[in-house]
């Protein structure tokens, strides 16, 4: 693995001989996965067992049942991945800087390897585990074909001046991936609690699970490979036409961690249109996350836009929604919407 793409968290070092622990969060997945291609090279070099620990907390930002729903099926598929590699697998009911301290020390962790995320209670959560913890801690951008922090030190302005940066890094960070090995010293964990999880999580749960998308690793490969075979010749031509069905529909996969863009990306090069997609614009959102601190409301916004914003705010429209009716997508008829 290209050592670039991993960053010390809080400058540490170790001289205990202990088991070494992924905290995963983002990229939840075992295939094809950087930070935990990471972590096994450091149990495997100091002849130690290796742990997955996911924290689930109570809730997340506006996160519903069909997310956590979808989050924990591909949990239940990956314990038993985990457990068919000697992986332990720890499912934490809780906030992560609050439970992993303790969970570190009492397993008297030597190392600790996370996934790397831009969004601020993520990194909030990595930030204060960083300052409790003896333990090194280290971050991997698994998530990003170019890690993010190294594709540019600044807010990019568009897709225009983040993709040559890109182009210039890919030949070093598009490689492919080495193999997870069989653990050869195993961690016995004991079977999760799902159902204890289910219940424990707080969220809205009148938006309940779909039936479109089956959750987890064999079912992201599995859409994958439709895409390849199916979607992908007519993406270029297709993608901006709804009637064409020429959609990879495999964000949800993507978004879950559950399937690795580097993976795609590997598959995809000559595909320009595609490749586009996937590799510029999907990481210049991480850009934009990692380095705009508004991310997440209207002053993010360029200041052209905010000024654009404010100018038309009072304008008079002829249909006015409510965020529950444009949240829930309520069939108005016009008497209604005119109201």
């Amino acid at each position: 693995m290209n050592s670039k793409r991993c960053r010390s968290l809080n400058g540490k070092t170790t001289s205990v001989k202990g088991p070494v622990l992924y905290w995963m969060e983002r990229d939840q997945r075992l295939q094809d996965n950087w930070a935990l291609i990471h972590a096994q090279n450091l149990a495997l070099k100091a002849g130690v067992p290796l742990g997955v620990a996911f924290v689930l907390p109570k809730h997340f930002l506006d996160c519903t049942w069909r997310h956590y729903d979808f989050m924990l099926e591909g949990l239940k598929e990956l314990e038993l991945a985990c457990k068919a590699k000697g992986f332990g697998f720890f499912l934490l009911l809780g906030e992560p800087d609050k439970l992993l301290p303790a969970f570190i020390e009492k397993h008297k962790i030597s190392h600790v390897v996370t996934d790397f995320s831009p969004l601020k209670l993520p990194r909030t959560w990595r930030e204060t585990l960083a300052k409790q913890i003896e333990a090194p801690l280290e971050e991997v951008d698994a998530h990003n074909i170019v890690p993010c922090w190294l594709a540019s030190n600044k807010q990019e302005f568009g897709a225009y001046t983040l993709r040559p940066k890109l182009h210039r890094l890919l030949p070093e960070f598009l490689e492919d991936f080495p193999a997870l090995r069989k653990h050869p010293h195993p961690w016995e964990t004991p079977k999760v609690d799902f159902d204890g999880a289910e219940a424990f999580v707080k969220v809205d749960r009148t938006v309940g699970p779909v039936s479109t998308f089956k959750s987890g690793e064999k079912a992201a490969h599995k859409a994958l490979a439709h895409f390849l075979n199916v979607v992908l010749p007519m993406y270029a031509e297709g993608r901006n036409d709804p009637n064409q069905g020429a959609i990879s529909n495999l964000s949800p996969y993507f978004h879950f961690g559950q399937l690795s863009p580097q993976r795609v990306a590997l598959l995809t090069q000559d595909q320009e249109s595609f490749f586009e997609e996937l590799v510029v614009r999907r990481e210049l959102s991480d850009n934009f996350c990692l380095y705009n601190p508004h991310y997440d409301s209207t002053q993010g916004f360029a200041h052209w836009a905010q000024e654009t914003h404010m100018i038309h705010r009072q304008d008079p429209r002829e249909y006015l929604y409510s965020q529950e009716e444009l949240e829930k997508a309520y069939a108005f008829t016009e008497e209604e919407a005119l109201a």
